[in-house]
């Protein structure tokens, strides 16, 4: 039984995320979530006693996807300004594959008033730059500027231009212009010989052949 209640709720979760990334939160009914999982509404309502409920743990399983990666990079070993890099690039791809993402992003920005406020996972995202940011300044990582605010502030744009741009690019564009950004980010970030330690192409990315003329 428990069993099958916890499916429930992920379903919802994850209908509902469909629901806020493509028609955005004022548009997604619960009356649209529940015609879409099949659910009564007695079921949705056990789990979730209003639309901001499902909204808050649409976001919540966002960061959480977030964080897994992080702590999965980290477990591996990989340096703290590596795992940043590879944090943009996970979620330039979650942007554009992941509902639950998407719609965390786009829950952000349509319920910035609301009281009390949404589950933010800008903050969890600008939660885990800082602590990377820190961890890489004790290691001796970094120059004196990757070590100020204006370092967290110009990855923040990058996360604000990736949720601005994710869909109207192509994966592989979207890739390359942010492994471009890295290239000149890390000029300003790490030590000058030190830049040409670190991959700033997404994991296991390809590169394609060049033209032969």
């Amino acid at each position: 039984m428990q069993a099958r209640s916890e499916r429930t709720r992920d379903n919802l979760i994850q209908a509902g995320a469909r629901m806020f990334a493509e028609h955005g939160y004022a548009s997604a009914t619960l009356g649209r979530i529940v015609a879409v999982t099949g659910v009564t509404k007695g079921a949705l309502y056990f789990h979730f006693a209003s639309k901001d409920e499902l909204a808050d743990a649409v976001q919540q399983e966002g960061g959480a996807r977030l964080v897994g990666f992080l702590r999965s990079q980290e477990d591996a070993g990989t340096p703290p300004v590596q795992v940043l890099i590879d944090m943009t690039h996970w979620l330039a791809r979650a942007l554009r594959e992941d509902p639950l993402v998407g719609a965390g992003l786009r829950i952000t920005h349509e319920c910035v008033d609301r009281v009390p406020p949404v589950t933010d996972f800008y903050r969890v995202w600008n939660r885990e730059v800082l602590r990377l940011l820190r961890r890489a300044g004790e290691a001796g990582d970094l120059r004196a500027a990757g070590r100020s605010e204006g370092a967290a502030t110009l990855l923040w744009a990058t996360v604000c231009w990736l949720a601005a741009v994710a869909k109207t690019l192509s994966a592989d564009e979207l890739a390359r212009r942010l492994a471009a950004s890295w290239d000149l980010l890390l000029t300003l970030l790490v030590p000058p010989d030190e830049a040409v330690w670190y991959r700033t192409q997404a994991p296991g990315h390809v590169p394609a052949p060049a033209d032969v003329t």
